[in-house]
């Protein structure tokens, strides 16, 4: 089974800071005494993506739906915001998101602690009109990440692969200097090399800090194998000029040292 790729922190500092509702001003970063004590209300420790996002900002929304946040345990159960308010664990669920006016609910899983490796817990969206249960994504960066790329029209990602790697974490930054793009860059990158205009058929998905792209397709069949190509002479045959780097994203990335 693979591991779930570990959040990219870094990243998700970029992801936040351009997308402003996610970290809405004025912030309202947790003390670590706040968040030890909404912790010991919940019975679990909190995703580490969750708690790193609750230490930095605190408060926040996406697509409509307000985050949960933590505030001074003299007030914690009375307050609707706050994730340790009794009414938002329900036996292995802990309702972190939700929509107003009876949409859409967002819940960690608390029962498959593991699946998405590094303490995160899935995601999983609770459908405002039919009160069913579905995947969302593996941890509270992916969720992010996932919220994001809707917003910012991109759908769940350019292709499968990506949109796999989006749910766990808004991309990946190597220490080799290779960075694979998350939602909040990846429209930027393939408009200055403009992408569409010579390569149509393929997506900009990362580089190495150096000159050098990383391509896959955006559509057909093969949609897993990613192209190493100088970013100066890219063109419609990014098959036949680039170079094989790997046709399991994921696993490459997970062998790089990026999972958790």
């Amino acid at each position: 089974m693979r591991r779930a790729l570990r959040p990219d922190l870094t990243l998700l500092r970029e992801l936040v800071e351009d997308s402003p509702e996610l970290g809405r001003r004025p912030t309202r970063p947790a003390p670590e005494q706040w968040l030890r004590d909404a912790e010991a209300r919940i019975g679990t420790a909190l995703p580490p993506s969750y708690r790193w996002w609750l230490a930095e900002y605190g408060r926040g929304r996406t697509l409509g739906a307000d985050i949960a946040t933590v505030v001074p345990p003299e007030c914690a159960e009375d307050v609707h915001e706050a994730v340790s308010a009794p009414w938002r664990r329900s036996a292995d669920r802990l309702r972190f998101a939700g929509e107003p006016d009876g949409g859409n609910e967002y819940h960690f899983a608390l029962d498959r602690t593991g699946e998405a490796g590094a303490g995160e817990f899935p995601v999983v969206r609770r459908d405002g009109l039919d009160g069913e249960e579905y995947p969302e994504a593996e941890s509270f960066a992916g969720f992010l990440a996932v919220h994001e790329a809707r917003s910012r029209g991109l759908g769940d990602g350019p292709n499968p692969t990506i949109a796999r790697l989006w749910r766990s974490t808004p991309g990946v930054l190597l220490d080799s200097g290779v960075l694979v793009y998350g939602p909040h860059g990846i429209r930027e990158r393939n408009e200055t090399f403009e992408v569409a205009r010579y390569a149509p058929e393929w997506v900009l998905i990362g580089d190495d800090s150096g000159g050098t792209g990383l391509f896959m397709r955006r559509h057909g069949r093969d949609r897993t194998r990613v192209y190493r190509l100088g970013l100066g002479a890219i063109d419609e045959n990014v098959e036949t000029e680039g170079e094989l780097v790997t046709d399991d994203l994921l696993t490459w990335l997970e062998e790089a040292g990026a999972a958790g």
